[in-house]
């Protein structure tokens, strides 16, 4: 069956006869894109895992009363997003770390990681985004990385175009300097 578009999978998955099959095309359609976000936050495979089962699991809960006031790729992402930010403040807190202390572990994780394989640039940009606080990493990954439009990144974090673009504009000068030293 070729793609659906995102209304078509809605129509179908509100049909009691043709709901699970509609989940899984949907699945199908954004896991991917989805895991990848989410992994940019959480760095390890492990827990980017669990993040997208969770992910999933509220998505399969709240697609039934889903609205359309959005795009659905955007409320995925919002919800993504949501979940892998409340899985490090859960991490943080399991382990009674600061901030700090979860950041170098998502650094000794990068560092090991096959998925960066040994390509030191990759590495050090990598690490450099670990240092950005949170809201310009998450802005960087999703513009840099995803390619996504201000106009979307602003429907997923419900934050303003000015205020990304200004996010973005600091990230990059932080990363420039941070690639620069050695």
């Amino acid at each position: 069956m070729s793609q659906l578009s995102d209304s078509e999978l809605l129509k179908m998955f509100r049909n009691p006869d043709t709901k699970h099959y509609a989940f899984n095309l949907l699945v199908r359609k954004y896991q991917e894109r989805l895991y990848w976000h989410i992994r940019k936050i959480v760095i390890s495979h492990d827990d980017a895992d669990d993040v997208i089962q969770n992910t999933l699991m509220k998505v399969w809960g709240g697609l039934e009363t889903f609205r359309e006031d959005s795009q659905i790729f955007t409320w995925l992402y919002r919800i993504a997003t949501n979940e892998a930010l409340t899985f490090l403040k859960k991490k943080r807190t399991r382990f009674l770390l600061p901030l700090g202390d979860v950041e170098q572990q998502l650094m000794r994780t990068l560092e090991s990681d096959p998925f960066i394989d040994g390509d030191a640039t990759q590495l050090k940009l990598q690490k450099a985004i670990l240092q950005l606080p949170e809201k310009q990493r998450l802005v960087f990954n999703m513009k840099y990385f995803e390619e996504m439009k201000y106009e979307e990144m602003s429907e997923i974090l419900g934050t303003s175009v000015g205020a990304l673009k200004a996010s973005f504009h600091h990230a990059v000068k932080k990363i420039e300097k941070l690639m620069e030293e050695d």
